[in-house]
């Protein structure tokens, strides 16, 4: 019998293993600073003073997500510093949809068994994405939790505050009749639809991560971990030039789900598919999966991650801020008065 008896370490919990990973966390952390944030991590709350000169009627809107079962991927290649990235997306592309400018961000990562370097390849990730959307990364959680997920398990969780001028927020109630949709590329497949994506590619056609395809210009792994954009600077820059009606971020459920949800009572949404150029990885999942179109577009993005309603006269302007932005903007359909849903044909 051991003399010295359990303890937590034995266990499966190493607090010191944690020490060191919120050292090796600090300097990313810091890269995403802001004048806003008060103090350094390691209390027990972030703290953030809002601008009161910036804003005169402040609305703060909240929004958290996942990065879902992209992980398995991220795992299976043992590459991690990218999924924070996708995290951070999929949190600050959702607020951004009201017109609100991400203030601060703050995650949760559980693990299995708690290594500091793969911690810190995490938050390295967070951390990138938190700059790309100019937000703070001011805290956040690491659980350790030993028997419920395995030693190289994790997962990752987190949540973003914005905030936007009440007159400013954004809700597609000013939607019309004939209003003109601009599609923003995403990058891939973005943070949806990765138990089909496996159930098809690693499963039914027996495809590995590292197996090249000319079509992709790289390896399917390579594809598959492609970070979700995060379309912040763009948007926010359009915003000061141009009214921009409603806005949809495309996540699971694809673009017809997901638009509907930004349209009025009364109207609806006519998409060309014909606009909008698919990306290999969608043709190769729809190809060596047999899946049906209409499956493909209510999964996935089909390599349109953002879209923005705009006036029909506005829309010359749009196109060329978004352009000065670096953006490939795409006309991609219409406000309609005709149905009270998006088809896409």
């Amino acid at each position: 019998m051991d003399k010295e008896g359990l303890s937590y370490k034995k266990a499966g919990v190493d607090i010191d293993a944690a020490n060191d990973s919120v050292e090796r966390i600090k300097k990313w952390v810091g890269r995403t600073r802001r004048p806003e944030v008060l103090a350094d991590i390691g209390s027990f709350g972030g703290f953030f003073a809002l601008n009161q000169q910036k804003y005169l009627e402040p609305v703060l809107v909240s929004g958290t997500d996942g990065v879902g079962t992209k992980l398995r991927i991220a795992q299976m290649m043992d590459v991690h510093h990218t999924v924070g990235i996708d995290l951070v997306a999929m949190c600050v592309n959702d607020i951004l949809v009201h017109g609100a400018e991400p203030l601060f961000f703050l995650d949760y990562i559980a693990i299995g068994k708690l290594q500091p370097q793969l911690v810190e390849a995490l938050v390295q990730g967070v951390s990138e994405g938190c700059v790309q959307a100019g937000c703070a990364l001011i805290g956040g959680e690491t659980a350790e939790m030993p028997g419920f997920y395995k030693e190289d398990e994790y997962d990752l969780a987190g949540f973003t505050v914005g905030v936007v001028d009440k007159p400013k927020l954004i809700n597609g109630e000013a939607m019309k009749d004939s209003d003109v949709l601009i599609g923003l590329p995403s990058s891939g497949i973005h943070s949806n639809g990765y138990s089909l994506v496996r159930k098809v590619l690693l499963e039914s056609a027996g495809l590995k991560l590292d197996d090249y395809f000319d079509e992709l210009g790289k390896t399917l792994g390579e594809e598959l971990i492609t970070p979700t954009r995060i379309y912040v600077p763009s948007v926010l820059a359009l915003l000061q030039e141009v009214e921009v009606k409603g806005m949809a971020h495309i996540t699971g459920g694809g673009i017809a789900e997901n638009l509907m949800r930004s349209i009025p009572a009364g109207l609806g949404a006519e998409i060309k598919a014909e606009a909008i150029a698919i990306p290999p990885i969608f043709q190769m999942i729809a190809r060596m999966g047999e899946v049906a179109p209409a499956e493909m577009f209510r999964t996935f993005n089909m390599g349109i991650g953002f879209i923005l309603a705009v006036d029909p006269q506005q829309c010359d302007n749009a196109l060329k801020c978004l352009r000065a932005q670096e953006e490939q903007p795409i006309i991609i359909g219409e406000i309609t008065a005709r149905q009270s849903k998006v088809v896409i044909a």
